[in-house]
């Protein structure tokens, strides 16, 4: 997607601001009534123009000085001067308090991956990462969902992390594939491996330990995850607990399929995510 022909500033109707159609994501904004729909598709809209940015493969000064115009766009969206590729923010923004700096800290997440590819960061710059990429995007969005304060923000802390790391598992491969390595350097060090590559990580004979204990940190972040949804109104959490149920099927299938080479690509049968998008779907 192209940074300069964002489709932030298309309505929700242009088939380039909305998610794939059949995508978890997808499925879960079509439970949302009509006008917090059209504000997830904004949001969605605009991670997908950043992400595009950071993941474009051009050169990284050029990625950087983009990302530097989105910051400049978000700040003047919230002066009060949007220019017209955040034009499709400003009611989002203005009717369920979307905050100035959540947006800041995608941006953030993204230049992440487009200053340098990440390789083995520490646990600390994993958590940081997983916060900037997908728990600012869960900040953004229990605000539309119509969440509590307290409960919102931490369900966004919890199940971010949840997802963020579901997805790190199932892209182990492809992402070696860009030069980039997600596993925090911590767990490979534990298994003697001091400074690990994408190539050599991947190789190692106790990978499986690294990555069952990536998939257990996740365990733990859905089962906070859904506690924090059960204790808030259904009508608040449809969407986060079709999200969260529908990618614990994927780490469901990563651990089940395991990490001996070669890895084929997961991805739930039709029938399984059929049957989570009825039981959540359904008021």
């Amino acid at each position: 997607m192209s940074a300069t022909a964002s489709p932030v500033a298309a309505s929700s109707a242009d088939a380039q601001a909305l998610p794939a159609a059949g995508s978890s994501f997808y499925t879960a904004m079509r439970l949302l009534p009509a006008e917090r729909r059209d504000a997830m598709y904004a949001v969605y809209a605009f991670c997908r123009a950043v992400d595009d940015v950071a993941d474009d493969g051009g050169a990284r000064e050029v990625r950087a000085a983009e990302l530097d115009r989105w910051r400049a766009d978000i700040d003047a969206l919230y002066a009060g001067k949007p220019p017209a590729r955040v034009q499709a923010l400003v009611g989002p923004v203005k009717t369920y308090g979307l905050k100035r700096q959540d947006f800041q800290d995608v941006i953030d997440g993204m230049a992440m991956d487009a200053v340098e590819d990440i390789v083995a960061p520490s646990e600390q710059k994993l958590d940081l990462y997983c916060d900037r990429v997908a728990s600012a995007v869960g900040r953004l969005s229990v605000r539309i969902f119509g969440m509590e304060e307290a409960d919102g923000i931490k369900l966004a802390w919890h199940q971010g992390r949840a997802l963020q790391l579901t997805n790190i598992l199932r892209d182990i491969d492809e992402d070696a594939e860009r030069g980039r390595l997600y596993l925090p350097l911590e767990k490979f060090q534990a298994v003697g491996l001091q400074n690990p590559t994408p190539q050599s990580a991947l190789a190692h004979p106790r990978l499986a330990e690294v990555c069952a204990g990536v998939a257990a940190e996740a365990e733990e972040h859905y089962r906070t995850t859904w506690e924090i949804i059960r204790r808030n109104p259904r009508s608040a959490t449809k969407a986060a607990r079709l999200m969260a149920a529908a990618y614990h099927l994927y780490l469901d299938a990563v651990v089940k399929r395991g990490w001996t080479a070669p890895r084929t690509r997961v991805k739930p049968s039709k029938l399984s995510l059929i049957g989570v998008a009825l039981r959540h779907g359904i008021v």
